[in-house]
C-alpha cells in the first residue's frame, strides 16, 4: 500500500453520482472559497491537478473544486492526527452540507476520518497508526468498519517478526472508507461505474 491523501469533502447528497459525472470546476467559485480559507495568504495559480494525482499536496498547494453539489479541498491543513480538531472556518463552509475529512499516510500507517453532519455535529472521528496507537475514537463505527473492530481483519505475524501493533492495518481500513464514503479506491480493486480520477480536475494554488 502507498497512498497518500489529505482531504475534505463538502457534499450535498451523494458524492460518488457527483464523482462519476466528471463534473468540471467552477473556477471563479473555487478561487473565492481558497481565498476564504487563506485570508492571510497571496494566492498564486499553479497548473491544475486531479483528484488522483493531487490529494496530498505539500503544505505551500492548495487543490480544491467547487463542483454542482460537492465542493473538494486538499490540503494539508486537513492532517490532523486528531480530526474531530479541524479548524472552524473549515466547519463554518459546510452551509447545511455533510462534511467528509479522509486522510492517510502509506509511510507510517496511518489514517484519520471523520464525518460532521449537516447541523455541524460530529458524527464520527477516527484516528490511529502503529506507532501511536489510536489518537482517537469518537462515536459509533459505521458499517465499513465494523469487521475490522470484530477481528476479522487481524494481521498474523511472520516467523520472527513482531506482532503488528493494531488489529487490522488502517490503510486497508482506509481504502474500505473511501469506497463506501466516496465510490473508489486509490490503491486495491476497481468496479465497473467508478470515476475515473484522472479526469477529476482540481485548480492548484500556492499559498504565499
Amino acid at each position: 500500500m502507498g497512498a497518500k491523501d489529505w482531504m475534505l469533502l463538502y457534499a450535498e447528497g451523494n458524492v460518488a453520482e457527483v464523482l462519476r459525472s466528471h463534473p468540471q470546476p467552477d473556477r471563479a467559485a473555487t478561487r473565492a472559497l481558497v481565498e476564504h480559507l487563506h485570508p492571510e495568504a497571496r494566492l498564486a495559480e499553479t497548473a491544475d491537478g486531479t483528484l488522483l494525482e493531487s490529494s496530498n499536496p505539500p503544505d505551500d498547494l492548495v487543490y480544491a473544486g467547487v463542483f454542482p453539489g460537492l465542493t473538494v479541498i486538499c490540503s494539508g491543513e486537513v492532517a490532523l492526527d486528531r480530526p474531530s480538531t479541524l479548524p472552524a472556518m473549515y466547519l463554518a463552509e459546510a452551509n447545511g452540507r455533510t462534511v467528509y475529512l479522509h486522510a492517510m499516510h502509506s509511510v507510517v500507517d496511518w489514517f484519520a476520518y471523520a464525518i460532521w453532519t449537516p447541523d455541524k455535529q460530529l458524527l464520527r472521528a477516527l484516528s490511529l497508526a502503529p506507532d501511536g496507537g489510536i489518537f482517537e475514537n469518537v462515536g459509533d463505527p459505521l458499517p465499513f468498519e465494523r469487521s475490522y473492530w470484530a477481528g476479522e481483519h487481524q494481521l498474523e505475524a511472520e516467523d520472527g517478526e513482531p506482532q503488528y501493533p493494531l488489529p487490522f492495518h488502517p490503510l486497508e481500513l482506509a481504502e474500505d472508507a473511501l469506497r463506501a464514503l466516496f465510490g473508489f479506491n486509490y490503491e486495491g480493486y476497481l468496479l465497473d461505474g467508478d470515476p475515473e480520477l484522472d479526469e477529476i480536475v482540481l485548480a492548484g494554488y500556492q499559498l504565499k
